[in-house]
């Protein structure tokens, strides 16, 4: 069996989807993909059925009943990905703002290298991001330096959502206990990690904002990753993480 697993979390994704996953599964290291759609008014979820019958024993779907934010539909990818004796499992967005041509990188960080946890860092190496706006840039890039001084974790993109995780990584973290749904998810998954002493290596990539579909951001999602990063040091002084 392969032991390469890709979650993408879709919602409203039709415009893109058949594109992704033909990208990813087209690379040559034959990874599998699940993806996570969350009952897409648009239709997503059939379009991934008709692709199944293509990508038979590569391509799985989990339907959810019902929108219920990232980190949840990670969480349920996690769980399946485990419950399938999976090695390697990544992160990765549905709107090619992630390369599926890095997908190795990442892989070559945890199973070549060092990594327990690889992060696709859109800002280790400067700043590798392509059609934000400027005040985009500078709020995800201060958003990681911000968990830097908090955290005291040194990573340079703790907001990424572009990563490989080895197995041992989530088997060591009480999945049932992730609190955050947004991108403050991402930072807890890192912290989490970071908090049980694995080991976590950056892989330089360029980010590039979708062209197609419509952005999840919001305001909530924003105000939960700010505060939510205390949150999260406090747990971890009073032995609560």
């Amino acid at each position: 069996m392969n032991n390469c697993i890709v979650i993408i979390p879709t919602y409203n994704e039709i415009e893109n989807i058949e594109s992704i996953i033909r990208a990813v599964l087209s690379q040559h290291k034959p990874f599998h993909v699940v993806i996570i759609d969350d009952n897409s008014p648009d239709r997503t979820a059939d379009k991934v059925v008709m692709l199944q019958e293509e990508y038979k024993g590569r391509l799985f779907l989990e339907k959810r009943a019902e929108k219920a934010g990232l980190g949840t539909a990670y969480v349920h990818g996690f769980k399946w990905a485990l419950k399938n004796n999976y090695d390697f499992i990544f992160e990765m967005d549905a709107d090619f703002s992630h390369n599926p041509n890095d997908l190795e990188k990442l892989y070559d960080a945890c199973h070549f290298g060092d990594a327990d946890l690889a992060i696709g860092s859109r800002y280790v190496t400067g700043v590798n991001v392509v059609n934000w706006p400027l005040s985009r840039v500078l709020m995800s890039y201060f958003a990681s330096v911000y968990v830097r001084m908090i955290t005291g974790m040194k990573i340079h993109d703790a907001t990424a959502g572009f990563v490989c995780y080895k197995r041992i990584v989530l088997e060591s973290i009480n999945l049932d206990s992730i609190r955050f749904v947004g991108y403050a998810f991402q930072i807890e998954m890192k912290y989490r990690t970071y908090c049980k002493k694995l080991a976590i290596s950056e892989v330089p990539i360029i980010f590039t904002d979708r062209t197609k579909g419509q952005s999840k951001m919001s305001n909530s999602i924003i105000i939960e990753a700010v505060f939510g990063v205390i949150l999260l040091r406090l747990k971890k002084i009073f032995n609560s993480l």
